[in-house]
């Protein structure tokens, strides 16, 4: 049994994001501005975790441009037995849907895969929409939010998952395969090792093209639903910052007070 667990690069959580007629660029005062999406890296942890219990192998799996070795490289650091990375220039510039049909192609590719893990969602996008979008495709059962796992029969073909709902948690039982996207809950990622870091360093990871894998629908940006041609920085905000005076703390508020209702905020 393979469980996949299928990540995207993101800009950096600390990276300064630009923007310049039209053109979005960024900029991370650490010298990287790419990094592993961290929701992802809790999926990422979760399949290493049910290959350290079950058996099995597991792959990272990405699409994007070269530049996406990076963060298989990492998932590889981290334990990932294996990394195989889509890029094609008919794939750049995929909306959601055309993402999924990707990866879902991708999947049935790699044999033996049950499982596949997602992060909720990426943090540049911020749809959490893929996940579900990839178990149509495949015909896979989708668990999203998924907090704990906390049954899992390969013999059987079933797994046991809490899901975080809106009032609480729900337990829910399915056959294999699966999608499965996680929440923060689940886990605490591990950092890669020393000795994963050399390895993954020396790795040659696989590239799959369009030729490689036979998408079923359109992708790229002629098929995408999404319009970024009307890209701009969000104006600067006037404001202005005003010293309550007075001889003491009460005196103070007071004044607070008095200046909220003038400006009718209370």
């Amino acid at each position: 049994m393979k469980f996949v667990v299928c990540v995207k690069q993101t800009p950096s959580t600390t990276a300064v994001l630009k923007v310049n007629n039209g053109v979005v660029s960024w900029d991370d005062p650490g010298g990287k501005p790419n990094v592993v999406n961290p929701w992802d890296e809790y999926a990422v942890e979760e399949a290493i975790r049910m290959q350290e219990k079950y058996g099995g192998s597991t792959v990272a799996l990405s699409i994007g441009d070269e530049s996406s070795q990076e963060a298989l490289k990492t998932c590889l650091a981290m334990g990932c037995q294996e990394a195989v990375l889509v890029s094609d220039p008919a794939f750049a510039g995929s909306d959601t849907l055309g993402t999924a049909r990707v990866l879902a192609a991708a999947l049935g590719r790699i044999d033996e895969a049950q499982v596949a893990f997602f992060g909720k969602q990426a943090i540049d996008g911020d749809t959490g929409q893929t996940p579900v979008q990839v178990a149509v495709k495949l015909g896979w059962t989708p668990l999203t939010f998924v907090s704990a796992i906390t049954a899992f029969d390969p013999a059987g073909g079933s797994i046991t998952v809490e899901r975080l709902v809106d009032g609480g948690k729900e337990t829910v039982t399915a056959k294999l395969p699966v999608v499965i996207s996680v929440v923060k809950e689940i886990n605490e990622p591990r950092y890669p090792s020393f000795m994963g870091i050399r390895k993954a360093s020396r790795a040659t990871i696989p590239t799959w093209t369009a030729g490689d894998v036979p998408v079923a629908g359109p992708a790229g940006q002629a098929a995408s639903n999404v319009d970024w041609s009307n890209v701009y920085p969000l104006p600067p905000r006037d404001s202005e910052v005003e010293m309550m005076e007075g001889d003491s703390i009460e005196a103070q508020v007071a004044t607070l007070v008095d200046r909220l209702f003038e400006e009718k905020v209370i």
